[in-house]
């Protein structure tokens, strides 16, 4: 079904934007998996042509070279999506899996066997596999190879907090993906402005890990709660275009989103608070040293 495109700058638009509309944009970059990695998956498709034009060892060659290359396509854009993850969080694991690396080992392996297939002798295969390997380093990189943010915090607690988040981020993948089913660009930029609100929370969590245990119920129980109610919601509004499932849906997330804002906004002064008590105690300690100091700290 056609959808007319809306918005703010549309003719029948309601003025200006919003503060709170920004928010679904604030902070976002445009992703790295796309362009260069978007030719991998183009590059290798020549090899259908040459294994379906040759003999039956040409053809069982050029099929493993191009399973090889696409995988490593799909390698990298995964290890690109991973590492933009990484560096959008300030206290990350690094990626299980080194996606990136792997993708360079397969664009090397597929590289070597499409030369023996087209009549290359080993020499001629090693040389295909060291470029292909180098170049696909060269040009994607390499995946993070260490934590990040964890040099002197609670080793315990910060394996805590970046499970919590892994799983609020699972949580929020979810919406993204059921929300798309509904077919509705309001209701989609809807969800983004929420999602935007509990990273908010999230990346105040990871600043001060002690967060974790009085956030746990909205990046636990709430996000899993908005992700069910965002699956059944698709279902319903992408078959009848209900409307007052809409409604109903809209204002679930302002409910969310006013609690998620609020708590944290707790977080963030809990953290000033404890931030005065830890210069009071230095105080009183300098005093106690006889240094008086005459400028706040």
């Amino acid at each position: 079904m056609a959808q007319r495109f809306g918005g703010k700058h549309s003719p029948d638009g309601s003025g200006p934007i919003a503060d709170e509309d920004r928010g679904s944009y604030h902070g976002a970059r445009r992703t790295r998996a796309g362009g260069r990695v978007n030719l991998l998956f183009l590059a290798p498709l020549p090899l259908i042509w040459s294994a379906f034009t040759s003999g039956p060892n040409g053809l069982a060659m050029n099929l493993a070279a191009l399973g090889l290359l696409l995988l490593a396509a799909w390698l990298t854009r995964e290890g690109i999506l991973a590492q933009e993850q990484y560096e959008g969080r300030k206290v990350a694991r690094r990626p299980a899996l080194p996606r990136k690396i792997l993708g360079s080992l397969a664009t090397g392996a597929g590289l070597a066997i499409a030369g023996i297939a087209a009549g290359g002798g080993i020499s001629a295969a090693a040389i295909f596999a060291v470029l292909g390997t180098v170049l696909h380093s060269f040009a994607f990189g390499f995946d993070p190879m260490s934590d990040k943010g964890m040099e002197g915090i609670d080793q315990h607690q910060t394996d805590r907090v970046a499970r919590a988040v892994d799983k609020a981020e699972s949580y929020l993948a979810g919406m993204s993906d059921a929300i798309k089913r509904a077919g509705d660009r309001s209701t989609e930029a809807r969800v983004d402005r929420f999602q935007a609100k509990v990273r908010d929370m999230l990346r105040t969590v990871e600043n001060d890990p002690r967060d974790l245990t009085s956030a746990r119920k909205y990046l636990t129980v709430y996000l899993m709660g908005a992700r069910d109610a965002t699956v059944k919601f698709a279902d319903i509004y992408g078959r009848s275009r209900d409307a007052g499932a809409k409604s109903d849906y809209m204002m679930l997330l302002t409910d969310l989103e006013e609690n998620f804002v609020a708590k944290t906004r707790t977080l963030l002064i809990d953290n000033n608070s404890d931030l005065e008590v830890e210069i009071g105690v230095l105080r009183d300690r300098l005093r106690q040293e006889g240094i008086h100091l005459d400028t706040k700290l």
